[in-house]
């Protein structure tokens, strides 16, 4: 295999392994080369993401090297993260947190199992939020991250603690994850309705006043 290419495959284990990242052992499996040639490839891979000023880069964490992003660009990230725009949830974004909510602690390969698609971007968005959070690492190969939801998640759904989760109607297991959804959604709505009230009523004491 020639250089170029085992370079391009590297980058396209990176992007798809995620988070999770994956170490140089396992790409040599993966790619049926040797371990140092691959050490080689990964170098040289992260050096011209420098060099050539991309928006991406490779980071190693515990022994496992996964994509980010370019620290240099990280006002523009948090610009991203607090635009109006993107304050509300995606629909596949709601359907990740779901999931999370009600079967954790889980990993990103148990959530695709059970959405049908990847979902790397849902769960990149729900850490940003601060409504996930890696819990643990689970006994498996790879020791793949363990998702939960954090105290932000409750305050976010007006929920005093995770027994407080709405309980989907009891139906199929394959219609489950429409059920949880929808039961967030129509939290979400309560919660929202009782902060525009209360908002109501504090305009109306300021009038008053």
């Amino acid at each position: 295999m020639d250089f170029p290419k085992l370079k391009s495959i590297i980058e396209g284990l990176l992007f798809m392994v995620g988070d999770e990242g994956i170490t140089t052992k396992q790409m040599a499996e993966v790619t049926g080369q040797e371990a140092q040639v691959v050490s080689e490839a990964l170098s040289e891979l992260r050096k011209s993401m420098v060099k050539n000023k991309r928006g991406i880069r490779i980071a190693e964490v515990a022994g496992a090297y996964r994509l980010t992003t370019n620290p240099d660009h990280a006002i523009y990230f948090e610009r991203l993260a607090h635009s109006p725009s993107r304050a509300s949830l995606s629909q596949a974004a709601l359907e990740t947190l779901s999931i999370v909510a009600y079967r954790q602690p889980i990993t990103r390969v148990e959530i695709e199992e059970i959405r049908g698609v990847k979902t790397d971007r849902a769960l990149h968005t729900l850490v940003g939020k601060d409504l996930i959070e890696e819990v643990g690492r689970a006994e498996a190969i790879g020791r793949p991250i363990l998702y939960g939801t954090t105290k932000a998640f409750l305050d976010y759904f007006g929920l005093s603690d995770l027994n407080a989760l709405p309980e989907p109607a009891a139906m199929d297991a394959e219609d489950m994850l429409d059920e949880q959804t929808q039961a967030l959604f129509e939290k979400l709505d309560e919660r929202q309705l009782t902060l525009d009230e209360y908002n109501e009523e504090d305009s109306d004491r300021n009038d008053n006043v």
